[in-house]
């Protein structure tokens, strides 16, 4: 019987010309916005949601969360030199890193009401850390963090959440022009906590972003560390530890975006599930 499939297809379908097509990366295709209305409500069949068990944020992706007056309370210690301001929606310097990329961050930027602003003047070299002490005190809250390095100042800022609350938060570090900053992101939230962020770096011209994200607590945390270089000479490294208990689910979604040239990354994490139910991604 003589075969009548033409030569190049298969019974299944012609083969496709130039080999498989390579999907679309989210992360690079994300809208940005900082309006909240530009995202659809994620229904966890999105590439970017699929992992994240919706109903465990608490309806911080819905718009149905609504800050409550619990919250958290912020605390700065920082050595002389340092400025630290509480500002509102309107300074310049709040969105400059980046705009929110998903609902969530989008949500958070669209619903906080002051910022916390770290300042860190140029030619500053710093001999001692400053301490942003984040702790959740119940309810839910929404959160905006900058922190501005001068032109070749250099510095280790610590980021520690502790305690009990929902919240959804954007930090940027502004990094200037030959600067170098090193943050320490620590997760130790109480068992029952939700904690998603977005945290975007603009690094200047020849400066360089150090990040070491340590999540331990909470019943959800989901990062979104990013990476944006606005002038060419960039060095970032992204280094993350995790540890993920029964029924607790971390995530830490990375992007570093190489669109400018003569820029390098370096990008490690390592984490370990223990107990039933425990996810990590």
């Amino acid at each position: 019987m003589a075969d009548n499939t033409p030569a190049g297809s298969t019974t299944d379908g012609a083969i496709q010309v130039g080999g498989p097509q390579q999907p679309i990366d989210a992360r690079v295709s994300a809208p940005a916005s900082y309006d909240v209305a530009d995202f659809p409500v994620p229904h966890g069949r999105e590439e970017e949601w699929r992992f994240t068990p919706l109903e465990r944020l608490r309806g911080l992706h819905d718009g149905t969360a609504v800050a409550n007056g619990g919250g958290v309370k912020v605390e700065v210690s920082a050595p002389a030199g340092v400025t630290v301001e509480t500002v509102g929606r309107d300074d310049a310097r709040l969105g400059k890193a980046g705009k929110p990329v998903d609902r969530v961050a989008a949500q958070a930027y669209s619903s906080f009401e002051k910022a916390s602003v770290v300042s860190i003047p140029k030619d500053a070299v710093l001999t001692e850390p400053v301490t942003i002490s984040v702790h959740g005190e119940g309810g839910v809250a929404f959160g905006h963090q900058v922190v501005e390095v001068g032109a070749f100042a250099e510095a280790v800022v610590v980021l520690d959440h502790t305690g009990d609350t929902t919240l959804a938060a954007n930090v940027e570090f502004l990094v200037g022009d030959g600067a170098k900053l090193t943050v320490v992101s620590v997760q130790d939230w109480d068992a029952t906590a939700v904690h998603a962020a977005q945290q975007t770096a603009l690094i200047g011209r020849d400066a360089s972003f150090k990040s070491v994200i340590v999540t331990f607590g909470g019943d959800l945390v989901r990062l979104h560390p990013r990476v944006v270089y606005g002038a060419p000479g960039g060095e970032a490294e992204l280094y993350g530890l995790y540890f993920t208990d029964e029924g607790q689910h971390q995530e830490h979604r990375l992007f570093v975006d190489h669109d400018t040239p003569h820029c390098r990354s370096n990008v490690a994490y390592k984490g370990a599930l223990q107990g039933q139910n425990a996810h990590a991604v």
